[in-house]
């Protein structure tokens, strides 16, 4: 049998183990994956249960065969979206076995070099040598660049680590060996920046992690102007030190010379503001937010056509829109003619198609025109970690795709493993797709990451609260609220797993809390929504889950999936949202 095979909107890699859904990879279980394979080899013919069980268990494994194989069958038909009822995959036989219905094709050998042998590298954040920690914006930014280069130089060979996860690394004392263990990569770089008004001096090494010997080091000078040229020459000079093809570095190293050629910005002081807009960005803060808006806002003062500042800007306006701190409908409206913009200046910002992609799901529902901006983002940048989460995020969680879902936001973690963010979203899907044991593995995984990060607690929460298990939901939620300073997207779950659990007074004292505070601040519509639910009171929940739609509360866009709005489904007036929303189909 050959070793890769389709069937339907499948690809299997019978020799890697891995199967995919539109060339999303889908986690499947190393017992449901050799079911898999057996049927695939017998297409239209019965596999008896017999034979399935003995290449699954040895002789001398003693097991309940039969529950474990229904067990492992149905794992397979969830990773299908199949049914034993009406079967479209796998057809079961009473008491004999099943059979394949689909027909199996041969896949041609791909000429791409697999994921899994690319070459890892990770750039651990440049040291700040100028004495003023206030700079560091600037080493931090210095080292996003050289990343950006890196990745752009040879995608297909070299898997270059995201910033988001090196920057966990910022004044560690863990040495390289241990770095390199932790992110599985092979090479590592190190560097430190000093800039000073009239210089900018630069110190880069390479070192490879299995016996730590630096294979590069060099001292970079230039004027401030030089700031560009100098991070795409440390780019190309390191790649052309790794054990990659010269013939395809040198084409790329070519094309990527060409467009860094291509300035972001002729002034300064410009590029300047959006580096510290940038950092100010990254921080998610209420504060933070406020400031990164002032700072791009400050850099399109000076040059109107830097690109990069109005992405800056949309994705700023973005995150006010979904945490609360505007009204979702006018921080939206406002940010997506920034990303037109950016996009108008430089249509090739493959992160930017996903962020406008993300606007039309927000803004109008408009499905189509996400899937196509994502598609765009996709084919500019096929490997861009924040490109696959947003269409994870965005082009298939709201329709229901969540294992598809799933697989995109762990392609990205490939490339992002420490990103919180991303991690916690995973955990958020997987308890969409109530997959609730893998949602509390990644909770576990958040908490060793960061212990004081709230969204571990409050997925947990979600969790338990779906499972009844008051006694540990509520704990977990009341953590998160504390960590996250009483955030109400946090506050309105809590109320509804209070509701839910009989203290009916606790959750009534936090809805009434909340519209005192609405009185001062923008509360989203879902989070009254979610405690009228959990009191049992649906006339009022309708009334807020519709002004969420109309004021494009983020936190709906779920609605297909959210496990707590199945009694709801076949009500007509949740039909109707859904029709609103343009998710009916």
């Amino acid at each position: 049998m050959p070793s890769r095979v389709r069937f339907d909107c499948f690809e299997v890699d019978l020799s890697a183990g891995q199967l995919c859904k539109r060339g999303v990879r889908i986690n499947l279980r190393d017992k449901s994956f050799q079911v898999l394979t057996a049927l695939l080899k017998h297409p239209g013919e019965v596999v008896s249960r017999d034979d399935l069980c003995r290449q699954l268990w040895r002789d001398d494994v003693f097991v309940d065969f039969d529950n474990n194989l229904n067990t492992v069958v149905a794992r397979l038909r969830e990773a299908l979206g199949d049914s034993a009822d009406q079967p479209k995959f796998i057809e079961t036989l009473p008491k004999r076995g099943y059979r394949f219905l689909e027909n199996v094709y041969d896949v041609p050998k791909q000429p791409q070099p697999s994921a899994s042998k690319r070459i890892r590298l990770a750039v651990l954040p440049f040291l700040n040598l100028c004495g003023d920690s206030a700079q560091d914006y600037f080493s931090d930014a210095f080292t996003d660049e050289v990343i950006t280069g890196l990745a752009d130089l040879a995608p297909d060979q070299l898997a270059v680590i995201a910033r988001t996860t090196t920057m966990h690394y910022k004044g560690s004392r863990k040495d390289v060996a241990r770095i390199g263990r932790e992110l599985a990569v092979d090479y590592v770089v190190e560097g430190a920046v000093n800039r000073s008004p009239d210089e900018i001096t630069v110190n880069v090494q390479l070192i490879q992690v299995s016996d730590q010997a630096h294979l590069y080091a060099k001292r970079y000078t230039g004027l401030p102007r030089d700031v560009f040229s100098l991070q795409s020459s440390i780019a190309r000079a390191i790649a052309e030190r790794l054990d990659l093809p010269a013939s395809i570095i040198a084409a790329r190293s070519v094309s990527a010379a060409g467009r860094a050629v291509k300035k972001p910005t002729e002034d300064l002081e410009a590029y300047d503001a959006y580096l510290k807009g940038h950092h100010y960005l990254g921080t998610w803060t209420p504060d933070g937010l406020f400031k990164s808006k002032q700072f791009f806002e400050a850099a399109l003062a000076r040059d109107p056509e830097f690109a990069l500042a109005h992405d800056g800007l949309a994705e700023a306006y973005w995150w006010m829109g979904f945490l609360g701190l505007m009204r979702p409908k006018d921080a939206f409206s406002i940010g997506v003619f920034s990303a037109l913009r950016a996009l108008e200046i430089d249509h090739t910002l493959a992160p930017t198609h996903a962020l406008l992609g993300t606007f039309r799901k927000e803004l109008d529902y408009n499905w189509p025109e996400v899937q196509r901006e994502m598609a765009l983002a996709l084919k500019l940048d096929p490997l861009s970690p924040i490109v696959h989460f947003g269409n994870g995020g965005s082009g298939l969680m709201p329709q229901g795709r969540l294992d598809e879902s799933i697989a995109e936001i762990e392609f990205a973690l490939e490339f992002d493993p420490l990103s919180l963010f991303m991690r916690a979203w995973l955990g958020e899907t997987l308890y969409l797709a109530r997959k609730y044991e893998r949602a509390k593995e990644q909770c576990r995984l958040l908490k060793n990451l960061d212990p004081l990060y709230f969204h571990s607690y409050f997925v947990l929460g979600q969790v338990f609260t779906e499972e009844a298990t008051y006694d540990e939901a509520l704990p977990a939620l009341n953590r998160a609220a504390e960590l996250s300073g009483n955030a109400p997207l946090v506050v309105g779950w809590l109320g509804m797993s209070l509701a839910k659990s009989g203290d009916r007074s606790g959750a009534q004292k936090i809805l009434a809390d909340l519209h005192a505070a609405s009185t001062q601040v923008y509360i989203l519509p879902t989070t009254f929504a979610w405690i009228h639910l959990g009191l049992g009171e649906i006339d009022e929940a309708y009334l807020w889950l519709e002004r969420a739609i109309e004021e494009r509360d983020p936190i709906i866009i779920p609605i297909k999936t959210l496990p707590f709005l199945d009694p709801l489904r076949t009500d007509p007036r949740f039909v109707g949202l859904l029709r609103t929303m343009r998710l009916d189909q």
